[in-house]
């Protein structure tokens, strides 16, 4: 999964970034989504603009045609989620898509990413497996009320640290897979194998080096979040 596109070589989550990882091959693309002031879902990590672009302030202060006078890695404008979906559906690549929490704007984001998916007909997918848009979040209200809105669709349930209660591999209903960071699976390398067991995939974040690609492959981990989609492809096909 190209984390923010191939952002080891290109600025993340701009337009460059996410075609070179696609020529580069990357399974899929992985996004962070917020809401702008006037409700457009917009590609940013950070809760303001400050690092990624010539510009300041909280993203959801600022307006979509604000945006789209800031520099972002040299492109004019931010990138909108509308814009990468076009591009995916276009390139045929699938898409994990990050909700950002806590928020202002609270449960909004999800709404308008759903509705947003609907335009395009990627809310209902015929089966979860075949769907090409994944929706993740660290926070648990905010995976549930994905599964609310669009129960056909997968979920991840991103992980910085281990919660108790699901140390066993065991994960709610709403979420359909864990997405634990590199660091907890580190301290616990046998929870994929536990997840595996009760029917859960692992989708680790952000693998780029080589011994760490190698030991998450080990473990079974499905999908790797990479910053550098051809060289983690390289250590891969390597593996065999």
């Amino acid at each position: 999964m190209a984390h923010r596109g191939s952002s080891a070589l290109r600025a993340e989550h701009t337009r460059a970034a996410y075609e070179l990882a696609i020529d580069q091959g990357a399974d899929a693309l992985e996004c962070d989504v917020r809401l702008t002031r006037d409700g457009e879902l917009v590609c940013v990590h950070d809760r303001t603009v400050d690092r990624t672009s010539d510009g300041t302030g909280r993203v959801s202060d600022l307006t979509t045609a604000q945006l789209s006078e800031l520099d972002f890695g040299g492109e004019r404008g931010v990138l909108t989620m509308r814009a990468l979906l076009g591009m995916a559906v276009d390139r045929g690549a699938g898409l994990f898509i990050e909700t950002k929490h806590p928020v202002r704007t609270g449960g909004k984001v999800e709404v308008a990413l759903i509705d947003l998916l609907a335009e395009f007909g990627l809310n209902r997918p015929r089966t979860k497996a075949e769907s090409p848009v994944v929706v993740m979040s660290f926070s648990a209200m905010a995976v549930r009320r994905v599964r609310a809105l669009a129960p056909g669709l997968p979920t991840v349930f991103l992980l910085n640290r281990m919660l108790p209660w699901l140390r066993g591999g065991v994960l709610p209903s709403w979420a359909d897979h864990t997405g634990p960071g590199l660091s907890v699976l580190r301290a616990d390398p046998d929870y994929v194998a536990r997840a595996a067991d009760r029917g859960h995939d692992t989708y680790c974040w952000t693998v780029d080096d080589p011994a760490d690609i190698r030991f998450c492959a080990d473990l079974g981990v499905r999908w790797l979040a990479t910053n550098d989609p051809a060289a983690t492809r390289t250590v891969l096909d390597a593996i065999g």
